[in-house]
């Protein structure tokens, strides 16, 4: 079960979660790589960051990435888009287009709750 939540909200729940959330690229080997970083929208609507050599190697190698935000403690749901990163985003960075979002229930949510609740349909 999922409830239909409209794009524009996108940016409503990227506020909400914050500025912090952790990006997850692929290394050359495909092994995941994390780090955190402080995010928010440029002016083409691309999520963009600051992120390490690595990261922005990742990214232009292989631009299908995720960005989480964890549900903040007593919440039911993190937060995860899937997008494609771009270049000319923010110097020494990644900019992001997203191109699907959930809400996606944690252990601690309730069993009765749907499990994700979309937020950007997959493009």
């Amino acid at each position: 079960m999922s409830v239909p939540v409209e794009l524009a909200d996108l940016a409503e729940r990227v506020e909400e979660f914050g500025r912090v959330a952790y990006l997850v690229t692929t290394n050359a080997d495909g092994s995941p790589h994390v780090v955190s970083l402080e995010i928010g929208w440029d002016e083409q609507g691309r999520l963009s960051g600051s992120a390490g050599e690595r990261t922005t190697a990742n990214a232009k190698r292989s631009p299908v990435v995720t960005l989480l935000w964890p549900a903040p403690p007593g919440s039911p749901y993190g937060l995860i888009v899937d997008g494609n990163a771009e270049s000319g985003g923010v110097e020494s960075g990644v900019a992001i287009v997203p191109g699907a979002a959930v809400l996606h229930r944690t252990p601690a949510g309730d069993p009765s709750s749907p499990s994700c609740i979309r937020v950007l349909e997959r493009r």
